[in-house]
């Protein structure tokens, strides 16, 4: 249940960066074909996170310490363009613009979909 609370708080954080964001957008035709790309793309957000974030944090844990932390806008950066590159692979009307709106949408991303989990109450809480 809490992998669907999640994805579903990825899904709707996305949609809110593709409305901020110059740069990010979903080109789908309809309604309906947007919110499932929306959907496709939270989940591809949501594997390459749990996947690569822990092994770059591994391996990157240097840069992290040295740059205070900001090393992590660039990871989160280059992780949003690989999935922009991922929703192309899967022929999904996806798209991100270059690496400045990769660097903002990982941002307003991180941030709505924290605020968004504040909304949500912890299995402990409930």
């Amino acid at each position: 249940m809490g992998f669907l609370i999640r994805w579903v708080i990825n899904a709707v954080a996305l949609w809110i960066t593709t409305l901020i964001v110059s740069g990010i957008e979903v080109t789908a035709a309809t309604t309906v074909r947007s919110i499932i790309t929306l959907i496709v793309v939270a989940l591809i957000f949501g594997l390459v996170n749990a996947i690569l974030k822990p092994v770059i944090h591994l391996f990157g844990c240097v840069f992290y310490v040295i740059t205070l932390g900001l090393f992590a806008l660039l990871v989160n950066a280059l992780l949003f363009l690989l999935v922009d590159w991922l929703a192309g692979v899967f022929k999904l009307p996806f798209q991100i613009d270059g690496f400045w709106p990769a660097f903002w949408g990982a941002i307003v991303m991180g941030i709505v979909s924290w605020a968004l989990s504040l909304l949500v109450p912890d299995r402990d809480e409930a």
